[in-house]
């Protein structure tokens, strides 16, 4: 029984009936088909037979199934021809004298590069107590100081009992926030809190709270109560007494604590009372050794306030550590000095130097509280010689003793001469000139009125003033004052005739000045007179 021919796909046989769009195919000339492929049966069985006796052909079947399933109204590739499809039945399309080239295979794309592995954050920062009452604690932390690439999920938070090692998460939830409330928590309980920051990479490293919390209400938190004069540095003298009462508030009773620059206090020199409301530093007599920072801490349970005192003990500073003598000419001496090894505990304010002279070995200051390291010592006396010594000054005061130049500064007599220098005499001779002049002025008849102006001249200018070009003189109606150059003229009690024109006038030897003003002296109506009239 000949074979079957080979079933043709749907999808292929619309693909050879539709030419691809991407790739026309050329028009071929009509097939005049041969009588040797006329009985299309016998040539498919022919070709088909060993497939089917050979266990490495595959089946038609398996074959049809194998190709791809074009979707319809898609373009694509025409198959490959075989024996089984020249042996189909001619369809109407003329592509079946043209066969399509098959692509070729494509290379399969390589797979991603995976991503590194996530990595935890480090732990949370810096957990504290916020609150605490009978039934709940309030937490805060700061954000991991590393987070990573994959970011931060969020918080977890636990807590176990005191004595238990089974810790419980007190949110259901991730939080994201750096607070978190701990409720529903049964009043004496003493628990060890912990918080997890958690990523793609899990979890970091716990950070957890240093002693457990007891759950109680605080009824007031401590607090210190630092005086003003406690909040800058405190500076005592050597041998001084030293008493410091620090109040402070908090309920229940707090725990007190004194460090001295991170260290316990030495009971031997510093003493500490604690009351109820308020502590005591006591050293009976300061040393240079009691200077530093002491840090006192109030402590209720979880709660704690702490302040820092700075006390500084100072002292007399030590002498400059040398001085010597730099130059010495004419009536002058130059010296130089070094700051001293002992400051005394505080800044060197200044340097007294003293000169004296070998016949009478008297020391005399001739600086003081001077702040430079160098100075020069004049108006020395010829033929005399001189010793000069120095000392330190800081606050508390002068040092005691004193750095001494080694050399003498002798002053010699011969070769100087002083010729003082001569200055020519100025002259301030000038001819009068009014630097202020009069204002012209209204005055009230029975009220004394005054006129005044300035003037100036070398030698002293002569004043005179005139009514209406005349001169006033020693009249007594009016008084005449000239007092450095300030000139005035007072009238007194004017009636409407003293109206006029006023001059005042200034000469001496080199000329002469004036000015003058108008004066208007007015008469006071009153309503009175207005009715009668």
């Amino acid at each position: 029984m000949p074979a079957k021919p080979a079933p043709i796909k749907k999808s292929a046989k619309k693909a050879a009936e539709k030419p691809a769009e991407t790739e026309p195919v050329p028009e071929a000339p009509p097939a005049e088909a041969p009588a040797a492929e006329a009985p299309p049966t016998e040539a498919a069985s022919s070709e088909t037979a060993p497939a089917a006796d050979g266990a490495e052909a595959p089946a038609p079947e398996a074959a049809a199934a194998e190709a791809p399933v074009a979707e319809e109204g898609a373009a694509v590739e025409a198959p490959t021809m075989g024996p089984a499809d020249e042996a189909a039945p001619p369809t109407d399309a003329p592509a079946e004298a043209a066969p399509v080239e098959t692509a070729p295979a494509e290379e399969p794309p390589k797979p991603p590069t995976p991503p590194p592995p996530a990595v935890p954050t480090s732990a949370p920062q810096s957990l504290t107590v916020e609150d605490v009452n009978d039934t709940s604690v309030t937490l805060k932390w700061r954000s991991p100081e590393t987070i990573g690439d994959s970011g931060l999920d969020g918080y977890t938070v636990e807590y176990s009992k005191e004595g238990f090692s089974d810790w419980v998460v007190a949110n259901t939830k991730l939080t994201m926030s750096n607070s978190f409330v701990i409720k529903d928590l049964t009043t004496g309980d003493m628990l060890n809190i912990r918080v997890v920051a958690v990523n793609a990479g899990g979890r970091s490293e716990p950070a957890t709270l240093a002693e457990p919390v007891p759950i109680r209400e605080i009824v007031d938190r401590p607090r210190i109560r630092m005086p003003r004069f406690l909040r800058s540095r405190y500076i005592k003298q050597v041998g001084e007494q030293i008493n410091l009462v620090i109040p402070f508030c908090g309920k229940p009773k707090p725990v007190i604590s004194w460090t001295k620059d991170g260290q316990p206090l030495d009971t031997k020199k510093v003493n500490i009372r604690n009351s109820d409301k308020d502590s005591i530093l006591f050293i009976r007599k300061a040393e240079r050794d009691d200077s530093g920072n002491y840090e006192m801490s109030v402590k209720v349970d979880s709660f704690e306030d702490k302040a820092i005192i700075i006390i500084q003990i100072v002292d007399l500073p030590g002498p400059p550590a040398s001085i010597k003598m730099v130059d010495t000419w004419g009536f002058n001496a130059a010296l130089e000095w070094t700051p001293p090894k002992d400051n005394g505990n505080t800044g060197i304010t200044g340097y007294t130097i003293q000169k004296a002279d070998k016949k009478t070995g008297e020391w005399f200051t001739v600086l003081e509280h001077y702040h430079r390291l160098n100075a020069t010592v004049s108006d020395l006396i010829m033929g005399n010689s001189y010793a000069f010594r120095a000392f330190a000054e800081n606050k508390v005061g002068i040092s005691e003793a004193a750095a001494v130049t080694k050399e003498v500064a002798h002053i010699q007599k011969t070769g100087i001469v002083y010729k003082p220098p001569e200055y020519k005499e100025h002259d301030f001779s000038e001819a009068p000139k009014f630097t202020a002049a009069l204002s012209d002025r209204a005055a009230t008849v029975g009220y004394t009125t005054k006129l005044l102006c300035a003037v100036r001249g070398s030698p002293k200018p002569k004043i005179e003033w005139m009514k209406n070009q005349m001169i006033i003189g020693d009249d007594p109606k009016y008084r005449q004052i000239n007092n450095q150059g300030v000139c005035s003229l007072e009238i007194r009690k004017p009636c409407s005739f003293d109206g006029g024109v006023y001059t005042c006038r200034a000469k001496n030897a080199l000329g002469e000045a004036t000015v003058a003003c108008k004066l208007q002296v007015k008469q006071v109506i009153f309503q009175d007179d207005k009715e009668k009239k």
